[in-house]
């Protein structure tokens, strides 16, 4: 009974509230428009799209992975987008001032699903490496 309530505990702790889910629906929206806005001034060329954010149950962390496209420059710009994250945080304040007191420290993350994605279209259709056939393409194993 008792490693019962154990696995109820964690399992409530890892699931999102609904207030967390709202709160992280507004930021995403939010801070999706302050990056696009940024880029489009900067005329870098490059679109940057928020997939997911998630904000700790205190409310005072989010986590937000972004997507880049061409991601020729990606881990640049998750680095500068990273450094000038009070001036976002503060733009945001500004735009969610009448639905948040407190706005959470934003730490920005790549989200690499496309390139995940890609690799499989392209495996599919035949393009990439077989690895059967050329297995020297894997990374080695470590021994431990």
């Amino acid at each position: 009974m008792r490693f019962y309530s154990v696995i109820c505990m964690l399992k409530s702790r890892m699931m999102e509230t609904n207030r967390q889910k709202k709160i992280a629906g507004v930021i995403q929206q939010d801070i999706a428009e302050i990056l696009q806005n940024a880029m489009r001034e900067s005329g870098q060329g490059v679109i940057i799209t928020v997939t997911k954010v998630h904000i700790t149950p205190d409310l005072s962390d989010a986590k937000i992975y972004i997507s880049i496209f061409p991601t020729d420059n990606r881990d640049r710009i998750v680095m500068e987008t990273q450094e000038h994250s009070n001036a976002i945080k503060y733009q945001l304040a500004k735009r969610t001032r009448h639905q948040l007191r407190r706005v959470p420290e934003l730490h920005f993350f790549v989200d690499d699903s496309l390139d995940y994605i890609d690799k499989i279209d392209k495996a599919l259709k035949g393009d990439a490496v077989d690895p059967i056939k050329h297995p020297e393409i894997l990374p080695k194993r470590k021994k431990m």
